[in-house]
């Protein structure tokens, strides 16, 4: 009898392992999408092709919500993690509090953040360099410059995009410390990340200043940044996707960073912890395709690879601004 009841335990045991094993092999990771949906032409749509790389090579599925309020986030990261999801995925820093809410009340469940670091022991934090590709683009935009007076339109006034902005004033004024910088943040609110027509008007007051080159690093009001410049005549710089093919012949370039890349990674392998990606990583670079192929010159193109090589070696320290507070170098 005794040796019946250890089989009967040792058979129940391993009926169990293997139905939770089986439910494991069988859950569907997640992917939330902030403000601006996953067809902003930016920083979800990146996310959204890493995803979509992931379900065309596996031949799974995904699970996926496209927030539309603020109020949302809890709730949509909340019901993915009780409907067995694994790993959720919420893009951008906005969900930051929410994942933190769910992911302890769901300690078994694997979770992971673009552009914010969780601590906690079933979160992986995904950051990049963005300082670093800006300042490689801030070079560009000078080194384009007929005027030696660029742009730089911000979405939400937040320490993230101050960093893009202390990257690229960085990269312009070592590049040409004569420059001038002229900088614009579009709000303070999640709507300034949709809000092409302000986009367009800060441009556009830039360019009366004397500005011949803008970077938009605000999601889908960057739109109406590369409509004014197309208008003008201006050159314009993308930011997050490649969005050189926006308006052809007026983007310089793009900063991309890969959220691509990391959100596939994730999918192909989830992993506790801090991941940040620059330039020596392929996080982040800058764009060139047919595109902009006639803006960038051989004589530009090896300056800048010239000043990418510095970077990557550390020959070039650039400031992070999230990390020293501030924006002095």
């Amino acid at each position: 009898m005794i040796a019946s009841s250890s089989l009967i335990r040792a058979a129940v045991t391993l009926a169990l392992t293997a139905a939770a094993c089986s439910a494991q092999a069988q859950s569907q990771p997640a992917v939330i999408f902030d403000m601006g949906g996953k067809f902003d032409k930016s920083f979800n749509e990146s996310a959204y092709r890493g995803v979509e790389r992931w379900k065309q090579e596996t031949g799974k599925n995904y699970l996926e919500f496209e927030i539309s309020n603020d109020t949302q986030r809890v709730q949509a990261i909340r019901r993915m993690a009780e409907r067995g999801a694994s790993p959720i995925i919420s893009v951008g820093f906005a969900q930051a509090s929410a994942l933190e809410q769910v992911a302890k009340d769901f300690p078994k469940t694997q979770f992971a953040i673009v552009d914010a670091k969780v601590n906690l022991p079933n979160v992986q934090s995904l950051l990049f360099k963005e300082h670093e590709g800006s300042y490689l683009v801030g070079a560009m935009a000078v080194l384009a410059s007929k005027t030696g007076k660029v742009g730089f339109v911000g979405g939400m006034d937040i320490p993230l995009i101050r960093k893009f902005q202390c990257g690229y004033e960085q990269g312009a004024k070592a590049t040409n410390p004569k420059a001038e910088v002229f900088s614009n943040m579009t709000g303070t609110t999640s709507s300034a990340w949709n809000d092409p027509t302000r986009g367009s008007e800060l441009a556009k007051a830039q360019f009366a200043k004397g500005s011949d080159v803008v970077f938009a690093a605000a999601g889908g009001t960057g739109s109406g940044v590369y409509q004014a410049a197309k208008d003008a005549g201006k050159l314009a710089i993308g930011v997050d996707s490649n969005q050189n093919h926006l308006q052809p012949g007026t983007m310089l370039t793009s900063m991309v960073k890969r959220v691509d890349v990391a959100v596939y990674n994730v999918l192909k392998g989830w992993k506790p912890g801090v991941s940040e990606l620059g330039l020596k990583e392929g996080g982040v670079d800058y764009a060139a395709d047919q595109h902009n192929a006639k803006l960038l010159t051989p004589a530009l193109k090896a300056k800048v690879e010239a000043i990418k090589a510095d970077i990557v070696t550390g020959k070039v320290k650039v400031v992070d601004f999230m990390a020293s507070g501030s924006c002095k170098y």
